[in-house]
């Protein structure tokens, strides 16, 4: 593939289909050369981290970007600039503690039905104790290669005003700050990035990254 290839990693749910990807691949220019991959991986974090191991050696992405809990596995792979779009540093460790209600009868089956992802390419999502559980050390993983514990990887992220998953620390700019320093900034938008910011914030700083 000629150009320039960016890795999407799409967020809890999502799958090849996601709009900000759909977005990108549709507005970014032809002319710029820049090819933007989305795949659906697995909800089990480790099966997800060797496949999407995988995919960076195969395409050779240029940048890889990461979707809200997808953002964890983006920030696992190095060697690589990261853009990072309403990361949630929190929400593996909510999954994690939380693991232990899926040894009350039919909650597991009650959260799959809750959860079900809409009709399309989308990530099939279970929600077994060790599905759940191996989210703790999958964050410890990536957090490993922030800079704040040695990494040196470029990060930026993006975070919006409205995001309701800042209520709960799901999402967190203070904890992405610790890890990552000032690398960030705050549109006035929801955690599901809209398609002007998209367009006005997300595009221009993937053509910076790629083409600087």
């Amino acid at each position: 593939m000629d150009g320039s290839t960016v890795l999407y990693i799409h967020g809890m749910g999502g799958g090849g289909d996601s709009r900000i990807p759909s977005i990108l691949q549709e507005r970014i220019p032809a002319s710029a050369g820049i090819h933007v991959i989305v795949r659906t991986y697995d909800f089990e974090p480790e099966k997800a981290a060797a496949q999407i191991r995988g995919w960076v050696d195969e395409l050779k992405p240029a940048l890889i970007i990461g979707e809200s809990l997808g953002s964890i596995q983006a920030i696992r792979v190095k060697g690589l600039p990261h853009i990072l779009v309403s990361p949630s540093l929190g929400a593996p460790l909510f999954l994690g503690y939380l693991s232990f209600l899926t040894f009350i009868p039919g909650v597991t089956l009650l959260l799959d039905r809750i959860y079900r992802p809409r009709e399309g390419d989308r990530q099939p999502l279970h929600f077994s104790f060790s599905n759940l559980r191996g989210y703790i050390r999958h964050r410890r993983e990536a957090l490993a290669n922030a800079p704040l514990n040695g990494g040196k990887d470029a990060f930026f992220a993006f975070f919006g005003t409205k995001d309701h998953y800042r209520r709960t620390g799901v999402v967190s700019v203070r904890l992405y700050r610790k890890y990552f320093g000032d690398t960030y900034s705050i549109y006035d938008g929801t955690h599901f990035m809209e398609e002007e910011y998209v367009e006005k914030l997300l595009i221009p700083k993937i053509m910076e990254t790629i083409l600087h």
